[in-house]
């Protein structure tokens, strides 16, 4: 249930609850509490740990342990929750808003830390998706007043504009064979979820949602199951996705179907912004929230 008396965007107060939902049981298990604003776990494709973003910065989460280590990111401070891990487990993209204009752009830095490397000099850039090869990145973009899907070498180079739909198209990620990026947008309306080649063609609707705004679909890497966020019909404008929503967590095959309810929270930005598919596909992660007195 929503929490009153509290700012829509003044995180301050919030209390985070980083869990853990198991496909084979159905269930939630909560891994850590923490008394700030934690947002947007990945999971490590050795299975090991997770990453989150707090107050600019990235952490690593040991699942062994539950005990979180500051990745240095060096001048790179002003992290947002769109951060992803390379598929060799060696690397990090995120997007960071840079001091001069505070538009997001987008570096990669070990995983080890160490020094950031600019890849989308043009800005803002937001971070959503990196090739299982290693070779390309997808992201949000605004250019010339709209925002859109493109890609661009990891190494950095030219950047590739896959969508052309009026309004909000966001949230692209390649499925583990990178055949295919899924992503979101208000072209039909409600925000949905939607299906493309990774090379921009066949973009194809997968949600048909009529009281549910669909955001952020994440596809397991057996590329068997989609999880997604939902914001109720009224509650937010399409293109929204703000936090302090009473919001769902869900679940659709990857081939297409019905949608069901796995999670009803508290919650919204920061929850689910990027994949947090464990490597084994039998779990994901996300946060949920609470507002302290």
């Amino acid at each position: 249930m929503a929490q009153d008396k509290v700012d829509l965007w003044d995180r301050s107060r919030d209390r985070s609850i980083l869990q853990v939902y198991h496909m084979d049981a159905g269930e939630c298990e909560t891994l850590a509490e923490f008394e700030y604003l934690i947002e947007a776990p990945n999971w490590s494709p050795d299975g090991s740990f997770l990453v989150y973003n707090s107050e600019g910065r990235v952490y690593r989460f040991c699942l062994k342990t539950g005990e979180s280590t500051l990745i240095d990111t060096g001048f790179v401070g002003n992290c947002n929750n769109d951060h992803v891990l390379s598929a060799d487990g060696q690397s990090i993209a995120v997007s960071h808003g840079v001091k001069e204009d505070r538009q997001s752009r987008i570096y990669t830095v070990p995983i080890t830390g160490g020094v950031p490397r600019l890849v989308t000099p043009l800005a803002p850039s937001y971070l959503h998706g990196w090739s299982p090869d290693g070779k390309t990145l997808a992201y949000c973009a605004q250019r010339n007043g709209e925002f859109d899907v493109y890609t661009i070498p990891a190494e950095g180079g030219e950047e590739t504009r896959l969508t052309d739909a009026p309004g909000l198209n966001d949230g692209p990620e390649y499925d583990s064979a990178g055949e295919y990026i899924w992503f979101n947008s208000v072209r039909a309306g409600l925000m949905q979820a939607f299906r493309m080649r990774a090379d921009g063609s066949e973009q194809t609707q997968m949600t048909f949602e009529e009281d549910w705004n669909i955001w952020f679909p994440h596809i397991s890497p057996d590329r068997q199951w989609v999880v997604m966020l939902g914001y109720r019909k009224g509650d937010v404008e399409p293109h929204e996705h703000v936090p302090h929503k009473d919001v769902e967590l869900k679940l659709m095959p990857a081939a297409g179907g019905p949608l069901k309810t796995i999670v009803s929270l508290f919650g919204g930005q920061g929850t689910i912004n990027v994949n947090s598919w464990s490597p084994d596909s039998k779990s994901f992660a996300f946060v949920r929230y609470e507002i302290r007195p």
